[in-house]
């Protein structure tokens, strides 16, 4: 602990103060409005209903997804070096950042009754020997579908640093007692990859447990309602504000276990240990070079690659060969990207103003005051927005600001805050590492020169920092860009998103426009995030 140090306290408190004020406020004033806690009423047949089907979406999607990511990985780490490996692997990370609704059209176009599938079937002449498609795509197999197509690669890249983990002794002697592969999954590998399952298993679970934007366009009616969309419908269709209230509170007890579960499993999710020396130990594998096993890597790593990159794939060539021109020159569209741009960069400024002043008391108390429990402390109650889903926060503001202002007039300035909020944690993980870093290796550095306050920020950590940053406010802002779970509670047809064009669109069957909508969406949101992003490094070269 530096001596006479005096910790930077009031930059947290005040990022605290704003996140976990308005999140306590949205969720009192959600109780509030509760009915009495009658069990007969709060779980009546509806809501059990709706219980029922969110739990067990969620689980399949998880069980699946999991299921399918294990072999695909195992495939890729069995295959440290062919060409385009890297380059798969990030597009493995696209789905993680791609707009929902754009992500659902693509699946859409690719396993619906009228996409590729279909045709590619009947053009065999397949059908004639009965094999078709999968027939509708709306409800429980549109959801699972759409769920495997996030998670399968979110799971391939939390399970991968597994097997880049093991060691090259390890191969050595599995070599030298000509161990193959049936011995080596079971003696080497499944002992290592068994307490990494249950932690990514349960963050899988949670991203489809509180799944919207999937369930709103591919539910296809209440028997396949999830509870975010039963507290949409009850928000804004049926108005029926003491249900969303029980169905949120519902929501939030549910995720909040979730997500303690998740904490204490956490540590035994794989880091990110990878890197060249990792890469170099897994080519001494002994099981590689079998034709049988390259046969089964192969058609892993085509399966997975077909999965990720089919919708993507889609995507390009509907919006391509859709109605480009009549769609973009129609005025509203342009108003409705506009409006998105403005959402996006709000939540991105929000996220990344709150995120710093957290962060700044964080690491001062973390590497300055050496109290870095503490430190850990702050910055996870600055993710606990993560436990409250968007929509449960945007119902609760909703309840909140319904006597006191006309809400549907300040929609574009509601979903940017809900977005901003739900956003933070992802500042706090981006920028967190570098500003504790800084101020390991240059502390001393500082107190020698005399450099502190603002000559400090300005000379070193704003230098230092401006990259991440800078790579956080395009990540917070390009989602939020995409975003439909907000905009859909609070926007009105005057305040249409490009996100809310493309659901209408899709829930009118007008495809071809949706096509051209969505490819505009992602030309959109990749402008905002290169744009941002290249502008922050691109400064801090000069």
């Amino acid at each position: 602990m530096m001596v006479g140090h005096r910790p930077l306290l009031w930059p947290g408190l005040v990022a605290l103060c704003a996140l976990l004020g308005l999140a306590a406020a949205a969720l009192a004033a959600l109780l509030a409005r509760a009915p009495a806690l009658d069990p007969a009423s709060v779980f009546d047949h509806y809501t059990l209903r709706v219980l029922r089907f969110t739990l067990m979406q969620a689980g399949l999607s998880t069980l699946i997804s999991v299921a399918f990511a294990l072999p695909v990985a195992r495939a890729l780490a069995r295959r440290q070096r062919f060409r385009g490996r890297t380059l798969l692997l990030r597009l493995m990370g696209l789905p993680l950042v791609l707009p929902v609704i754009v992500a659902v059209f693509g699946i859409a176009a690719v396993w619906g009754r009228n996409g590729a599938l279909n045709h590619g079937l009947q053009a065999l002449g397949l059908e004639s020997l009965g094999l078709t498609g999968i027939g509708p795509l709306y409800g429980l197999t549109g959801i699972l579908i759409a769920h495997i197509f996030f998670n399968m690669p979110l799971a391939v890249r939390l399970l991968l640093p597994v097997w880049e983990a093991i060691p090259g002794e390890t191969w050595r002697l599995a070599s030298q007692l000509g161990m193959g592969s049936g011995a080596i999954l079971r003696l080497i590998e499944l002992p290592r990859l068994l307490p990494a399952l249950p932690g990514a298993a349960i963050l899988i679970f949670l991203l489809c447990f509180t799944s919207f934007a999937v369930v709103l366009t591919l539910g296809g009616g209440p028997a396949a309602t999830t509870l975010e969309v039963a507290i949409y419908r009850a928000m804004r269709l049926e108005f029926d504000i003491p249900r969303a209230v029980t169905l949120g509170l519902l929501q939030v007890a549910i995720c909040a276990g979730v997500a303690l579960l998740l904490l204490r499993l956490a540590p035994t999710v794989p880091g990110a240990a990878t890197g060249s020396a990792a890469e170099s130990r897994m080519s001494a594998r002994p099981d590689t070079t079998g034709p049988m096993g390259r046969l089964a890597d192969c058609l892993w790593i085509a399966t997975g690659s077909l999965w990720v990159l089919g919708p993507l794939v889609a995507i390009v060539v509907a919006g391509l060969t859709g109605p480009l021109v009549a769609v973009l020159a129609r005025a509203e569209v342009w108003q409705a990207a506009l409006r998105s741009v403005t959402i996006g960069l709000g939540a991105g400024l929000l996220a990344v103003t709150l995120g710093t002043l957290l962060l700044f008391t964080t690491h001062d108390l973390a590497v300055r005051s050496r109290r870095p429990r503490l430190a850990d402390r702050l910055e996870l109650a600055g993710s606990l927005t993560l436990v409250i889903p968007p929509v449960v926060l945007g119902a609760g503001l909703f309840v909140l600001l319904l006597p006191l202002v006309p809400v549907f007039d300040w929609a574009l300035p509601l979903a940017a805050t809900v977005n901003g909020l739900v956003a933070t944690p992802y500042v706090l993980r981006l920028l967190g590492p570098v500003l504790r870093r800084s101020a390991e290796r240059h502390d001393r550095l500082c107190a020698s020169l005399g450099l502190a306050g603002l000559n400090r920020l300005r000379h070193l950590e704003w230098p230092g920092a401006r990259p991440m940053l800078g790579s956080a406010l395009a990540l917070t802002s390009a989602l939020a860009t995409g975003d439909l779970a907000a905009i859909a509670l609070f926007g009105t047809e005057r305040d249409a998103t490009l996100a809310l064009l493309i659901f209408r669109a899709l829930g009118s069957y007008r495809m071809d426009e949706a096509a051209v909508l969505s490819l505009l969406l992602v030309g959109l949101c990749l402008v905002v995030f290169i744009v941002i992003e290249g502008a922050a490094r691109g400064r801090a070269r000069t």
